[in-house]
C-alpha cells in the first residue's frame, strides 16, 4: 500500500524519518523538498543518502503529487485547472495571483445557485489533495494569495483544511502570512468558531440573503446553521486589526436586491468592521434564478455604502472558461457518463 508524504507535518515527516532508520532531522529536509522545492518524485530529495531514499520505497512512501487533467484559460488571464474532478482557479490581477482552491469532491450543501451542490457529495480531499492544487499550477511559484472558495465547504472538512493552513503558514512549510488565505464558509457554527479561534485568517461569508424563509429557499443550510446565528458569533470577535471578515452576495433579479434587503443587510451587520462583496450571478445551466441588472447592483451598492458599510462590486472573472465554481467539473463528469 503507497503512503503519502505530501500533506504530513513536520512532526509527522520526523516520525516517518525515524521509522525509516533516518535521524529527526530528516523530516525537516523532507518538509523542504515536499512544500519550498516541490518536488514530484523521492529521488530529487538529493541530499537524503540513496539508501535513505530507498528506504522509504521500501516502506511504501511516495511523494503524492495529484496532476491536472484539464487546463483552461481566459481571455482576461483567468485560469481553471481540473485534478482529478475538483477545481482550481488561477485569478490574475497586475502583480497579485490568487489561487481559488476546492476542499471537497461536490458538496453536502445543496445551494440553489451553485453547480458544485447539484453534482452531489463525493467525498472530502486530503491535505495531500488540497495541497497539490498549490504545487500542481503553472502559476506555483508567483502566487500571493489564496481563497478556499472552489468546490465543497471548507469547514465540512475541518481538519484536513486547518491541515493545509497549517502547512501553508509554518516556517517549515511554504511560509506564508495567514493574511494572504481567506476561508469561505456558509457559515459551519460548529467548525466556524473553532476557525475564528484557531487561526488569524481572514473569513468570507456566503450570506445572499437577510431573511430567514428567502435564504432557506436558496440555502437549505439556513434551517441548521441560521444566518442571524452565525453573524451573532463574528460579533465576539475582533476584526479591527489586520484580520478581516466580508460577506459575499450574490445578486439575483428581483429575488435579493431590493432596498428591503439592502436595509436589512444594514441592521444585520450593524457595528461590525466588515465588508460585503457583491457578486454578479453567473448564470448556470436549467436555473430560473438571473443576475441582477447592473443599474440595479449599483443602486444596491450605494445603498449599502450610504449606510456605513463598504461594499465593493467583484469583477466577473472567466465567465467564457465557465470559471462559476463546479460547472467545468460537472461538464466533466457529465461527459464520462454518456
Amino acid at each position: 500500500m503507497r503512503k503519502t508524504l505530501l500533506g504530513k507535518n513536520l512532526v509527522e515527516l520526523q516520525e516517518v524519518a525515524r521509522s525509516c532508520g533516518m535521524p529527526a532531522f530528516a523530516g525537516k529536509q523532507m518538509a523542504d523538498w515536499l512544500y519550498r522545492k516541490k518536488v514530484t518524485d523521492l529521488s530529487q530529495m538529493t541530499n537524503l543518502s540513496k539508501a535513505a531514499r530507498e528506504k522509504l520505497a521500501q516502506e511504501g512512501y511516495e511523494v503524492g503529487r495529484s496532476d491536472w487533467s484539464i487546463v483552461t484559460e481566459s481571455t482576461d488571464g483567468t485560469k481553471k485547472y481540473l485534478f482529478g474532478g475538483v477545481e482550481a482557479v488561477m485569478i490574475p490581477d497586475d502583480d497579485r495571483y490568487t489561487l481559488c482552491v476546492s476542499s471537497q469532491k461536490g458538496c453536502k450543501m445543496s445551494c440553489r445557485f451553485c453547480m458544485t451542490g447539484r453534482q452531489g457529495f463525493h467525498g472530502n480531499l486530503t491535505a495531500a489533495e488540497i495541497i497539490s492544487q498549490y504545487l500542481g499550477v503553472e502559476e506555483a511559484d508567483r502566487l500571493t494569495n489564496t481563497v478556499f472558495m472552489g468546490m465543497g465547504e471548507p469547514l465540512d472538512n475541518y481538519p484536513e483544511v486547518m491541515r493545509t493552513i497549517e502547512i501553508l503558514t509554518a516556517d517549515w512549510g511554504f511560509g506564508w502570512s495567514p493574511k494572504r488565505i481567506t476561508l469561505s464558509t456558509i457559515g459551519v457554527l460548529p467548525t466556524l468558531k473553532r476557525y475564528l479561534e484557531e487561526t488569524r485568517c481572514h473569513l468570507a461569508v456566503s450570506l445572499h440573503n437577510p431573511f430567514d424563509e428567502e435564504r432557506r429557499a436558496l440555502m437549505p443550510v439556513q434551517k441548521a446553521f441560521p444566518i442571524e446565528d452565525v453573524v451573532a458569533l463574528i460579533k465576539q470577535y475582533d476584526f479591527t486589526g489586520q484580520r478581516r471578515v466580508s460577506f459575499e452576495y450574490i445578486m439575483f433579479d428581483g429575488v435579493n436586491d431590493t432596498k428591503r434587503h439592502a436595509d436589512a443587510l444594514l441592521r444585520m451587520l450593524r457595528g461590525l468592521e466588515c465588508r460585503i462583496n457583491l457578486i454578479r450571478f453567473h448564470k448556470i445551466p436549467d436555473s430560473d434564478l438571473a443576475p441582477s441588472p447592473m443599474e440595479q447592483i449599483l443602486w444596491f451598492q450605494k445603498r449599502l455604502n450610504d449606510g456605513g458599510i463598504v461594499t465593493t462590486l467583484r469583477a466577473s472573472r472567466g465567465e467564457d472558461i465557465l470559471a462559476a465554481c463546479g460547472m467545468l467539473a460537472g461538464r466533466t463528469r457529465q461527459e464520462s457518463q454518456k
